[in-house]
């Protein structure tokens, strides 16, 4: 016997004083309420209702006896709401690893409307640009570019990372802007260090071109990349999420827009026992909602043709 369950149907019993209206409110036949108040009335050994063709009604036995049960019942449903509550409004330390090209200059206001919505979320964000094995640094979720390190990991994508070349206008002035991939060899070259094609680089226009190359600079970041190039110091190859503005101000002139660059996946990443955690889930649809695959820095790059859709 489900003892619970007994119970409830007693207390609709009781409070209805109908079986059939009791087992209507429960979703469930009237022969399952009967079997569950006999079951009950077998269990304490004692009537909890007189019974007519007409009437039911409690039994002096099944009057003291609704008292403490529609209490109990009352505070299971109560009990149940909070839990239902509790786990509608997520909860607890979210550890999450970050590129800087995506966490320095975008996500930082899209973390304070994600802190508001969730207040009773704490966010440890961990910005490197290192594909990690969440699961080995203890990560709830990491996002980068590249495949997961593991096929344990579910990958879920963001949006899309253009490239371009680019440079500073007083760069282009004393040197020239680079008409064919070829001509960047005489140039005067900034990359970053971390694309998996390496030193080599593939060019699709009109022509497809392979092009090795290897720059005077390198580095991890993009960041300090463009600043080296508004300086007026190298062509840089950029992505447009840390560029679009500098491209926008014309502290930034794009190169070679004829020819475009593959792009990568941004993406979530998280090991599968995270799949229904309602802490990870909340994050990764948060920002599926605010990012499209032509995000914002994208868009006019896209109509003034200086990137590929």
């Amino acid at each position: 016997m489900d003892r619970l369950l007994s119970i409830e149907a007693f207390v609709r019993v009781a409070e209805t004083g109908n079986f059939a209206k009791a087992a209507q409110q429960l979703g469930v036949t009237r022969s399952v309420i009967s079997h569950r108040i006999q079951q009950l009335e077998d269990y304490i050994s004692a009537p909890l209702f007189h019974r007519s063709t007409r009437h039911v009604r409690l039994s002096e036995v099944g009057e003291t006896y609704y008292k403490e049960c529609a209490d109990m019942v009352a505070s299971f449903n109560s009990l149940t709401e909070h839990m239902r509550d509790l786990r509608a409004k997520p909860t607890g330390k979210l550890r999450v690893q970050m590129l800087p090209g995506f966490a320095i200059g975008h996500f930082g206001s899209l973390l304070a409307e994600f802190t508001d919505l969730y207040p009773d979320i704490e966010v440890d964000v961990i910005v490197n640009d290192r594909v990690v094995d969440p699961i080995e640094e203890g990560f709830d979720l990491a996002f980068q570019m590249f495949p997961p390190l593991a096929e344990s990991l579910i990958e879920r994508k963001l949006f899309s990372v253009r490239r371009l070349f680019c440079a500073s206008p007083e760069y282009l002035e004393r040197h020239g802007a680079p008409r064919a991939p070829a001509e960047l060899q005489a140039h005067k070259v900034a990359l970053y260090e971390g694309y998996p094609s390496r030193n080599k680089w593939l060019f699709n226009g009109s022509e497809q071109v392979e092009l090795n190359l290897t720059g005077q600079v390198r580095s991890n970041s993009v960041h300090l990349l463009r600043d080296y190039a508004i300086t007026g110091a190298c062509v840089v190859c950029l992505p447009t999420l840390v560029a679009s503005a500098d491209l926008l101000a014309g502290r930034l002139v794009p190169v070679l827009t004829d020819y475009s660059l593959s792009s990568f996946n941004f993406s979530a990443v998280y090991p599968a026992t995270q799949r229904r955690a309602l802490k990870v889930r909340s994050l990764i649809e948060f920002l599926v909602e605010r990012i499209s695959d032509e995000p914002e820095w994208d868009r006019p790059l896209l109509a003034r043709g200086w990137v590929q859709p």
